[in-house]
């Protein structure tokens, strides 16, 4: 399996943060996303952003920003889709996605998502802690982007009910707290205290 490339998922509206990005939120010192950029990027074969809106207040991370092609906020599964249209034009065959909210995601994300792959025709993979599957965090293959496309135009919003009807994996990664998301003012708090 060629190297995937990664996106990372900020389309969201982060309405429990007041609204705007959680990822240009500072933390340790400088925003979220520059530490999501840097734990990602050694990891993949090149690097986009899902976000929506202006995309110039990304200027400075140097990224390819790629928007939701569904309207309305339709949740993580649009972002999948808005990075797989993406990787498709760039001739990559897969996706790994990460949330642009959560910052201390495993270093080895990618080889442990592609190791519970192994075989698949269609490589398709979520994290998952003793907690659940994280669903912002997986291994997704562009062949499958149309059947995406058609799950969203028809309603379709939950992760796990389309990786499910595929076949998706699970990776195992025992170490809860690196998954931990960052939703409100107090767990950005915690998140620096964590640092």
């Amino acid at each position: 399996m060629k190297q995937p490339a990664g996106v990372i998922l900020a389309g969201g509206l982060a309405t429990r943060m007041g609204g705007g990005d959680k990822c240009l939120l500072p933390l340790g010192g400088a925003p979220m996303l520059a530490g999501i950029v840097a734990r990602l990027q050694p990891q993949v074969a090149e690097l986009a952003l899902n976000a929506n809106g202006d995309a110039s207040r990304f200027a400075g991370f140097d990224l390819p920003v790629v928007r939701d092609s569904v309207d309305g906020f339709a949740g993580p599964l649009a972002g999948v889709l808005a990075g797989l249209d993406w990787a498709a034009q760039a001739g990559h065959e897969s996706i790994v996605t990460a949330a642009g909210d959560t910052p201390f995601f495993p270093q080895d994300l990618v080889a442990r998502l592609m190791a519970a792959c192994a075989g698949m025709a269609h490589p398709l993979a979520l994290a998952c802690t003793p907690d659940g599957r994280q669903p912002t965090f997986g291994l997704w293959p562009v062949a499958l982007r149309e059947d995406l496309r058609a799950a969203l135009t028809g309603g379709l919003r939950k992760v796990v009910l389309w990786t499910d009807r595929h076949g998706g994996q699970m990776a195992e990664f025992p170490e809860t707290l690196a998954f931990f998301n960052i939703n409100t003012p107090d767990e950005l708090a915690q998140a620096e205290a964590m640092l």
